[in-house]
């Protein structure tokens, strides 16, 4: 899971490339990458935060006004800058991309890669096989008279060879900003645009919430297997290339996607307040009286709010979050990630001591972190524990971005609800069932492959096999 954004206007578009990446830094944390083109690619990435990479005197240097940007969460391959994007090539025209998702074909187009385009990728990062495969398809066009629908073309083929799920924006050079979905619209990708004195510029981002920061109209989401080219002469274009049944990640409105975002016309806080809301039915049911309901911040909260007022129980903030640590889910390693738990998350001991607790987080993934969390509650003088997940039990390995790709990790593939509560000592455990989070998104089509082991895309045993063979050769 990444964020990326892209912008072609008549004015510079550094300002918009750099804020537009702040407000997604959520979504990565590896690397940050920002290219433009003036003449030329003019390319800067780094390995960790946006503020960390760039400098105010980068920002002269990333002249242009059109250009890409992307922070990194690592799902494939290293976290080494050879694997940072943004991606380019020279040949044809000269095309910048970048991409949020994973492909899940990427032994056999990296093999195609050099059997059949005769192409060698300089990284690990799957990025280069769509990069590479649509180079290949728009060389095979008359690149003196181009036109936008062989663009089109070139894409379609590359969305029927390209397996998974990808949001991508690319520059090519001279000619327009480009974005296209996978098949299945699994990945965010959404249109916004700004008037401006100079006329409009087109923006394209994972979340809504960099167009309401930089001050954009949110035109749409993008459809499953839609392009969308906007040319030189700033005309946008749009057209739908290989399609297939929607299946949109609902792990964004679990988790990953910020609380204020919307996709697809719905809002992230208020799925959650749902979620919560559904959850407290279960808790009244087992006939407990919980004295106060806690979240773990920050991705529990709308939840936790929304049970605590289903149940007519008072919401206390009972875990101080420290704002200077990073996601511990997107941490690379599990014993990076507890110890981000450990310095992130302290009890407020007036808030639990002698009180029954519903602690409500976002999923448990691995039970290590919510183990964790509930012993240090209990230490804090918590009287009894009601854990809850907003999500239902993660039972399927997810392939298409977000880091739980080994069945053997989670702890509800391999544990009966009993077994795990036992495991991380609470006296009670609550999951939100699969058939209400399919009340809650009933509008649309959701990939919910990690809770019911449905993929919509890809040979998903042969890469779950290389993702495991992956592990262990970098262990």
């Amino acid at each position: 899971m990444c964020g990326i954004v892209g912008f072609i206007g008549r004015e510079k578009v550094i300002y918009d490339l750099y804020s537009g990446l702040l407000t997604l830094q959520h979504r990565g944390q590896d690397s940050a990458g920002i290219v433009t083109f003036k003449d030329n690619f003019r390319i800067k990435k780094g390995l960790g935060l946006v503020n960390e990479v760039f400098d105010t005197k980068h920002f002269e240097r990333l002249d242009g006004t059109i250009g890409l940007g992307h922070v990194r969460y690592t799902t494939h391959g290293n976290s080494n800058l050879e694997n940072a994007q943004p991606v380019t090539t020279n040949y044809p025209f000269g095309i910048a991309m970048v991409h949020n998702g994973n492909v899940t074909n990427f032994k056999e187009m990296n093999h195609a890669m050099y059997h059949d385009y005769h192409v060698m990728p300089t990284s690990s990062n799957d990025v280069e096989m769509i990069l590479y495969t649509l180079a290949a398809e728009l060389k095979n066009k008359d690149l003196v008279n181009i036109s936008t629908q062989d663009i089109f073309e070139a894409v379609k083929v590359t969305q029927q060879k390209i397996e998974g799920a990808y949001a991508v924006i690319a520059v090519i050079a001279n000619r327009g900003l480009l974005a296209f979905q996978d098949s299945h619209g699994i990945r965010p990708l959404m249109l916004g645009k700004k008037e401006t004195e100079r006329g409009v510029t087109y923006g394209l981002a994972s979340e809504s919430v960099t167009f309401d920061h930089l001050g954009y109209e949110i035109v749409r989401d993008l459809k499953p297997g839609e392009i969308v080219y906007i040319d030189n002469q700033n005309q946008l274009h749009s057209s739908i290339g290989y399609e297939e049944k929607q299946a949109f990640c609902v792990f964004e409105y679990i988790y990953f996607a910020r609380e204020d975002a919307n996709f697809l016309n719905k809002n992230v806080a208020g799925s959650r307040v749902r979620m919560g809301q559904t959850i407290a039915r279960q808790i009244k049911a087992a006939g407990l009286t919980p004295d106060v309901v806690i979240d773990v911040p920050s991705s529990g909260y709308f939840a936790a709010s929304g049970l605590a007022e289903a149940l007519g129980v008072p919401y206390h903030r009972g875990l101080f979050k420290s704002s200077y640590i990073g996601r511990s889910f997107i941490a690379p390693d599990q014993e990076m990630r507890e110890n981000i738990v450990k310095q992130k998350l302290n009890p407020i001991k007036k808030s639990v001591r002698d009180k029954r607790v519903v602690v409500v987080d976002d999923s448990i993934v691995r039970g290590t972190t919510s183990k964790r969390i509930v012993q240090t509650l209990k230490d804090a003088g918590a009287k009894e524990i009601y854990f809850v997940s907003s999500a239902p039990p993660v039972t399927s390995p997810c392939v298409y971005g977000i880091d739980m790709s080994v069945k053997t990790e989670l702890i509800a593939a391999n544990k009966s609800i009993e077994e795990i509560r036992d495991y991380i000592g609470a006296e009670a455990l609550f999951y939100l069932q699969l058939e209400d989070l399919d009340k809650i998104f009933n509008t649309f089509s959701t990939c919910r492959a990690c809770f019911n082991g449905k993929y919509p895309a890809g040979n998903v045993e042969k890469m779950l096999q290389d993702i495991s063979d992956e592990k262990s050769e970098m262990r």
